[in-house]
């Protein structure tokens, strides 16, 4: 050790510099120019928190990173806090950001092509319907009773529409009407398709005689059938609606930095029982069709009708697993794909056939043709 000289202190200096200190001469003990630190450990940069070392000095501390959600935005801080809902820390973590707001928007290329693809499948299904309103006359559309076509149509254009009122910001109005739209819709379409397939076992059945079925093969048998089968969900909705209705929420909780604006289905016993009631509308109409797809006509209706409902059970049996992956704005785009692709599906397997005959082999479209082919079958 050795005593050096490297200020002084004068309180009679007259130019206010009481205190003077010759930095240059000091001699630390390491031998470098630098003031030695006080502790054991450096300082703990905006990020991170103090951890004190068990056993050890209390100038000897860790620094931990901020923990998931929080931040702290001063050196050596002992602790971290927590951001807001509504934010979230940056990467550094030492200040909250906004969150970013997500749903399947109309701007969006996701929501842009689900948009453009509803519409477009709604005008491609209004173009069929004019083709059989303007061959109403002809035997294959008479055939497949071309009223209840007609309704189906018109169910399914608008099924296609009902896929619009899922994209969107989810607004009060918005989330109180897009699943119950989508049931009733959905409801009526099915109902029309189980009425069509009633009325076409019994009036095969009504062919024998004594048949005490031929009072059942009037139109209002089969309208009686859609307006009860419609009338159960319709029930199904006005109780949802009065009890637990669904309402919009911020979900911040599902993925981190994300806030994702959605419908929360209020009740979700409601909403499943009304998928559920559209599913067992679609498994009755399927096994009724199966078990008359052998009914001896050379257009069977049957026939494309089990087609029809395999698919359509098909695909919504796998959105329900497919929904418990997906996150965020994918839910949506789930269920509208769901949508669409299940009225692709009642479209191609129940009028596509009946369209390539009547626009492209009129020759088919004979009354005698088509009596000739079924007797081949009966044969």
């Amino acid at each position: 050790m050795k005593t050096v000289k490297v200020g002084s202190y004068d309180t009679a200096a007259t130019d206010g510099n009481i205190f003077t200190i010759n930095l240059s001469v000091i001699r630390w003990p390491p031998g470098t120019g630098q003031v030695p630190a006080s502790v054991c450990s450096g300082s703990c940069s905006p990020g991170f928190r103090r951890v004190i070392r068990r056993g050890e000095p209390t100038c000897c501390f860790q620094c931990i990173l901020c923990p998931y959600g929080e931040i702290s935005n001063k050196t050596d801080s002992d602790d971290c806090y927590k951001c807001p809902w509504n934010l979230w820390p940056n990467i550094q973590k030492t200040k909250c950001i906004s969150k970013t707001i997500e749903f399947l928007s109309f701007e969006g290329s996701l929501g842009t092509s689900l948009t453009s693809t509803g519409i477009i499948s709604s005008i491609i299904t209004v173009f069929i319907l004019c083709i059989f309103v303007h061959y109403r006359s002809t035997p294959i559309v008479k055939a497949n009773n071309y009223t209840l076509s007609c309704h189906l149509l018109l169910s399914i254009s608008l099924c296609f529409l009902c896929s619009l009122n899922l994209i969107g910001y989810p607004k009060k109005e918005k989330c109180l009407l897009r699943q119950t739209v989508f049931g009733m819709v959905f409801a009526i379409c099915i109902s029309v398709i189980l009425a069509k397939t009633t009325m076409v076992v019994f009036a095969f059945m009504a062919i024998k005689p004594n048949s005490r079925l031929r009072r059942w093969t009037s139109p209002k048998v089969s309208y009686m059938i859609i307006f009860l089968c419609s009338l159960v969900q319709f029930f199904i909705c006005v109780l949802w609606l009065t009890r637990s209705p669904p309402f919009p929420e911020y979900n911040s909780v599902t993925e981190p930095g994300v806030i994702i604006a959605q419908c929360n289905e209020g009740c979700p016993f409601a909403f499943w029982c009304m998928l559920g009631y559209l599913g067992l509308l679609s498994l009755i109409s399927f096994i009724v069709a199966f078990f008359s797809r052998s009914l001896p006509s050379s257009f069977n209706e049957a026939k494309f009708i089990t087609f029809s409902m395999l698919a359509f059970l098909s695909v919504w049996l796998s959105f329900i697993p497919a929904t418990l992956s997906a996150r965020g704005q994918y839910v949506i785009a789930m269920e509208v794909f769901a949508i669409l692709s299940s009225s692709w599906a009642l479209v191609i397997c129940m009028f596509l056939p009946k369209c390539f005959i009547i626009l492209f082999q009129p020759n088919m479209n004979f009354r005698e043709n088509l009596m000739g082919k079924s007797r081949e079958g009966i044969r």
